[in-house]
């Protein structure tokens, strides 16, 4: 987690003096609340923390993709680029060409950018967010293919509700079974309209505040990678709601179908 975060600053120039000691700040706090989510015996926040690898696979695509990032932006410092540089460039510019086409989401981001944008930074962007929004997509493939393999949840251990999903409280509100289909179908439509719409927020914020300025690139980062990844995490927890919700209707089932058997219940 420190690395992730420090990773941007590391390998790229800011205009602030002092950001790379709020960006260590930042690092230790995630670091430590982590490592408190994960020991502790009773969870706060973070779901799906004992159902690898579910938070992994979000976390390896973030990874990935700030990490490619702050070596493209990164290369253009100094002095000519080396090999490995020009590599992940010209992969970044050929992913962010072919996903920029008309009413894509990586084509909204450039087009809410004021006008006065210099074209190195239009192509920065474009760039960063479609290999962003590229390792999102695969990120999301990743665990659909692990969810339809059946690896995820696993077998062999049994799926604790009250310790994966922390903040539902299958108590209140209807049947567990109903009110997860739901919440599964709201963040399912939340993480396919927020690519679109995070733009025209953005858009429409600046009307009114001044922009964003994307010239530093540690911003940029930043700013892509929520873009890119907020909506993959919200399909990602739809889809694991949905197949809990699953779970516990397939659990159900059995759980009548052994009672009608034992002349418990009627058949």
């Amino acid at each position: 987690m420190i690395l992730l975060i420090i990773l941007p600053s590391s390998l790229l120039p800011s205009s602030a003096g002092d950001s790379r000691a709020v960006v260590m700040l930042v690092a230790l706090f995630a670091a430590i609340f982590t490592i408190a989510e994960y020991s502790s015996q009773s969870p706060s926040l973070i779901e799906f923390r004992d159902a690898p690898p579910y938070n992994r696979v979000r976390f390896i695509g973030v990874f990935v993709s700030v990490a490619a990032m702050s070596i493209i932006l990164g290369g253009g410092n100094g002095s000519s680029p080396s090999t490995f540089v020009l590599f992940f460039d010209v992969i970044g510019e050929r992913i962010g060409n072919s996903i920029d086409f008309p009413y894509s989401p990586v084509r909204l981001m450039l087009v809410m950018m004021p006008y006065d944008t210099s074209p190195a930074v239009i192509d920065s962007l474009r760039t960063a967010a479609g290999l962003s929004y590229f390792v999102s997509l695969v990120s999301l493939v990743v665990f659909i293919g692990l969810l339809r393999s059946r690896i995820w949840p696993r077998r062999s251990k049994t799926f604790n509700v009250w310790i994966n999903l922390p903040t539902f409280d299958p108590t209140i509100g209807g049947d567990v079974v109903d009110r997860l289909n739901r919440d599964s179908v709201v963040n399912l439509i939340l993480g396919t309209l927020l690519p679109f719409m995070i733009p025209a927020m953005l858009k429409a914020a600046w009307t009114i505040i001044d922009p964003i300025s994307f010239d530093d690139p540690q911003t940029l980062i930043w700013i892509v990678v929520i873009w890119a990844f907020l909506p993959a995490s919200l399909l990602m927890r739809g889809v694991a709601l949905a197949r809990v919700a699953g779970m516990i209707h397939m659990q159900r089932k059995k759980a009548y179908a052994a009672a009608a058997a034992e002349g418990m219940l009627p058949v």
